[in-house]
């Protein structure tokens, strides 16, 4: 039987708790789809990320739809990080449920959006559009493997909530281990933070050196993907 932690042993942030484990011969079928959500589905996110800067670059982003695309662009790993971080951070429950949820509905929605402002402004080739098929389907796999993996904390969910811990931000107790979050941090730096701060910086750049790029392009009837 699970027992519940005392409000003296619950554990509170920046504390020191030994780090959890995922067993590497384990084959039970939930610690096998931990280690490939932790292993297989966040580390997925990094290659399509690269490519898609590769695209943006090959195209000259900053020359064509320029800093608008850029920020939406910002905004999307924002939209995706910022759950990633509650997953691997806190202790999974509604509120942090409901927040993966509403981030990946939200991030298809601005995924929209991007395509739509650069329709006409640039070439989008149809490796583009797969690389986008990838980068749209990661959050909904992560969040579909954590609502797989917590499926008593989506039954309290329906039903509004147990109790008031269930919509507070609580650390995950036992936390990762923090070779792993440190890994993760620098390969989030390395492969999207610093390939789309570049792609901020040339199109700052390009403001400064062109003014302020012209309006959205008119639509041409008949026109395709490819701009």
């Amino acid at each position: 039987m699970r027992t519940m932690p005392t409000p003296n042993s619950r554990p509170r942030w920046g504390g020191r708790r030994p780090g959890s484990r995922v067993t590497s011969g384990s084959d039970d079928v939930e610690a096998a789809s931990r280690r490939f959500l932790l292993y297989g589905v966040l580390p997925l996110w990094f290659a399509p990320a690269v490519a898609d800067w590769a695209m943006h670059r090959r195209t000259r982003i900053e020359d064509t739809s320029g800093m608008r695309e850029s920020l939406v662009h910002a905004l999307m790993m924002a939209e995706a990080g910022g759950p990633v971080v509650l997953g691997l951070t806190a202790e999974i429950n509604p509120l942090v449920l409901t927040v993966m949820a509403g981030a990946a509905a939200v991030h298809g929605a601005t995924a929209l959006w991007d395509v739509a402002l650069a329709t006409g402004e640039r070439e989008i080739t149809p490796v583009e559009q797969h690389i986008h098929s990838f980068l749209e389907v990661l959050p909904l796999t992560a969040a579909a493997f954590t609502t797989c993996l917590h499926w008593d904390q989506v039954r309290s969910l329906l039903r509004g909530g147990d109790s008031r811990r269930s919509w507070r931000l609580h650390p995950k107790s036992p936390p990762l281990p923090a070779g792993y979050l440190a890994g993760f941090a620098a390969a989030v730096t390395v492969f999207v933070a610093l390939p789309y701060g570049e792609e901020l910086l040339r199109c700052a750049r390009a403001v400064r050196r062109n003014g302020p790029a012209p309006g959205p392009a008119a639509v041409v009837p008949g026109r395709g993907w490819s701009g």
